[in-house]
């Protein structure tokens, strides 16, 4: 029981951050919106608020490389990037475009640490230590992507481009989504990155 609880707050924080951003995910916040014990956060997360910020980091990446590295696997890349921004698409209208992707939350937020967080000092330590996590999760994307293109014949170079492109661009139309509160730039998107990828594998 008390891996699932952990389990949970894990995945509650990672929505949190989506919808909220991290500095405005307290262990409060995830407690509440989790309905998990107040007393199980310093059972689980000894180290406070940034090992829960950590771990959920670390989830929402496996929450996206799981799918898409099955996907490209089994439909190839162009048909494998469709059905994954697909799901994309299907996230931000069931949240009715409140929730974005954590993982950006992270790279772009500069994070206050819960003892200094009546203060406003930021932690330039576990700032950089996130960034490093967060910076990891970008490249897990990125190789599963470059892999999907290499097994498909196109050339080490390109691929390692075009996959950069494909991450770069479902993150910042996924954010371009929620402020338009519509998934047009995400469709508008993902038809010119499966024409790319397609006129790449015919190369």
């Amino acid at each position: 029981m008390t891996s699932v609880t952990r389990a949970k707050m894990v995945a509650g924080a990672a929505d949190l951050m989506s919808r909220r951003g991290v500095n405005a995910t307290s262990m409060r916040e995830v407690v509440r919106h989790t309905g998990t014990p107040r007393g199980s956060i310093g059972h689980h997360f000894p180290r406070g608020k940034l090992q829960l910020i950590e771990d959920a980091l670390l989830f929402a990446g496996k929450q996206v490389s799981g799918p898409l590295a099955h996907l490209t696997e089994t439909r190839g890349a162009v048909a494998g990037l469709r059905t994954f921004i697909a799901l994309w698409r299907q996230r931000l209208e069931r949240t009715k475009f409140q929730a974005g992707c954590p993982v950006l939350a992270v790279a772009v937020e500069q994070y206050v640490n819960d003892a200094t967080e009546k203060d406003g000092e930021p932690d330039e330590a576990a700032q950089q230590h996130l960034l490093d996590l967060a910076n990891g999760v970008f490249a897990d994307w990125q190789q599963i992507m470059f892999t999907a293109l290499r097994r498909e014949g196109v050339a080490p170079a390109r691929a390692r481009r075009l996959a950069a492109l494909v991450i770069a661009s479902t993150e910042g139309t996924v954010a371009m989504c929620r402020a338009a509160r519509s998934a047009q730039p995400l469709d508008d998107v993902r038809q010119e990155l499966e024409l790319l990828l397609a006129s790449a594998l015919e190369e």
